[in-house]
């Protein structure tokens, strides 16, 4: 079975690729404003993640979702506030959600046991 995490890095990793070597300055200046918009400020990385994680939910992106699990994971987050943050999510976003929260939780693992 692949892993769920690799395969899924590696498709954004070339797809991004692929989109800013086309050199549009439109898109760059949207990474670079994502990028920008996610380091520390007011707010510590892992804050801003978990936010980042409400948001995709809410919005049922589920690419949204494993990028900011795992950065959330990178930034320290663990199991017992990712489930936090997706029940609020799944509160706001309301039951649509549910589908979102249950591939959320099967990444989270995927992630925690590439840990392992």
């Amino acid at each position: 079975m692949p892993n769920k995490v690799e395969e899924f890095n590696a498709y954004r990793s070339q797809m991004n690729e692929k989109l800013l070597a086309d050199n549009n300055k439109l898109i760059k200046r949207i990474f670079n404003l994502d990028t920008n918009a996610y380091m520390a400020g007011a707010l510590d990385v892992k804050t801003k993640e978990l936010l980042g994680l409400v948001a995709s939910a809410v919005l049922r992106c589920d690419d949204c979702v494993k990028y900011h699990l795992e950065s959330s994971k990178k930034a320290g987050a663990n199991k017992e506030e990712v489930m936090e943050t997706l029940g609020i999510a799944t509160l706001v976003g309301g039951t649509i959600v549910v589908p979102h929260l249950r591939r959320a939780y099967e990444f989270w693992e995927a992630l925690e046991e590439n840990d392992a």
